[in-house]
């Protein structure tokens, strides 16, 4: 029987280029992708390891706002959202790497027509930017985000269950309330000490959260938790490019907690 294996090392190469070439086509046909850290790939992404719930303090986004739209919360004055809101629900992984746009599968608003009301409440757009969606192209800040619910929906499920899931952990796991009960308010003159911050959300959930600051005030808050949603201790980030954007090296020994201007709401 005639040989079909490679004879030489330049055969070998070739053997491995056409099966590369193979891989690409098939991935590329199924529609599945890889995104991790904003690169493209083509290879399914490893399963993840964990949820993190991402949350947004509004004073401190708010505050840095030039511009104000229809979609932009920071600008319906009164009505600006003034406790933590949600900025996504990210699956990770422990190396402080993700998944996301693991399918090009469009967002579909009407598929979340029935939460449209606490989306914009407690989900809502902190600015009048469109963020890239995995279809291509921009689009809302809940398409954005759907880009991490295509890599949960082997736990969440569809986009329904997507951003209902998110709002139940948020809802179970109020951090603005946990925080007003030990005396930590918004305020534009109050610095807090960041180690009670973390201390009461240790003791109400029993993990340690982890935050990042900008110019000593609290920007982003992050909750995480195992696959069944039980919390857990947020992983360390080992990333050099990522440590001071999701550890509290970004954040001093005593943060703040903007209310916010009265007057963001009317900046043009």
């Amino acid at each position: 029987m005639k040989s079909i294996l490679p004879k030489s090392k330049s055969e070998l190469l070739l053997w491995q280029m056409h099966a590369f070439i193979i891989l690409v086509v098939a991935g590329l046909c199924s529609g599945s992708s890889l995104e991790i850290n904003g690169g493209d790939g083509v290879a399914a992404p490893r399963e993840f390891d964990y949820f993190k719930l991402a949350l947004q303090w509004p004073g401190t986004i708010c505050q840095r706002n030039r511009h104000c739209c229809s979609s932009n919360a920071c600008c319906r004055r009164s009505n600006a959202p003034t406790e933590f809101t949600i900025h996504g629900l990210w699956p990770d992984y422990s190396d402080g790497t993700w998944p996301a746009c693991c399918t090009r599968s469009s967002f579909d608003i009407k598929e979340i027509s029935t939460l449209l009301d606490p989306l914009e409440k407690y989900w809502p757009s902190l600015s009048c930017g469109s963020p890239s969606k995995c279809s291509g192209g921009k689009g809302s800040f809940w398409g954005h985000e759907k880009k991490h619910g295509t890599c949960s929906s082997p736990v969440v499920g569809d986009e329904y269950n997507y951003f209902l899931t998110t709002l139940n952990v948020y809802f179970k796991y109020n951090v603005t309330r946990v925080l007003n009960e030990v005396g930590y308010v918004p305020s534009n003159s109050e610095r807090y000490p960041l180690g009670g911050i973390v201390s009461a959300i240790e003791n109400a959930f029993h993990a340690t959260p982890s935050l990042a600051c900008s110019n000593g005030a609290v920007k982003e808050l992050y909750l995480c938790f195992s696959k069944d949603f039980k919390p857990r201790d947020c992983a360390v980030r080992s990333s050099s490019l990522q440590s001071e954007i999701f550890s509290q090296s970004s954040c001093p020994k005593y943060v703040s907690l903007p209310a916010g201007p009265v007057s963001f709401g009317i900046i043009r």
